[in-house]
């Protein structure tokens, strides 16, 4: 097993043994069993409150490295004509405490059947897909409460 205790580098030049998949809400576990891409067993062993991104590189006290896949996962991204429809889109899903990836061009939230109401009420559009989600931390480095 593959046990991860670090973040390193993305500059690290030694080779990536294989890499992990994992849905925004995984990203979040410091302390879980998971499955590498190419099937070895994982274990995070990281710092309590460690938000990964898609692209963190991990290693073992091997110095064996690893890299984190932001998985595809159901999303609502949502785009507006004007950057105000985008803004005050995410003011509202700001003010319900949402996980929120914010972009220049686009905010993807995971599904929810009254936040995609509340945003067509404000017209601006709301496509689901399945793609790569990557919310913001938060200001104090936290990912949601």
């Amino acid at each position: 097993m593959l046990v991860l205790i670090r973040r390193v580098s993305s500059d690290e030049s030694r080779p990536v043994a294989t890499t992990l998949s994992l849905t925004a809400a995984e990203r979040v576990r410091s302390r879980h069993r998971f499955q590498a891409d190419d099937g070895r067993p994982v274990y995070l062993n990281l710092p309590r409150g460690t938000v990964l991104r898609g692209g963190d590189r991990l290693a073992t006290a091997e110095n064996t490295i690893v890299t984190v896949v932001a998985k595809p996962e159901p999303v609502l991204t949502v785009t507006a004509t004007t950057p105000l429809q985008l803004v005050r889109a995410a003011y509202h899903l700001g003010n319900r405490h949402v996980p929120l990836e914010v972009t220049a061009t686009y905010l993807r939230l995971t599904p929810d059947p009254v936040l995609e109401k509340l945003l067509l009420q404000l017209g601006v559009q709301v496509t689901a897909e399945v793609a790569a989600f990557e919310p913001e931390a938060g200001a104090y480095g936290h990912h949601g409460h």
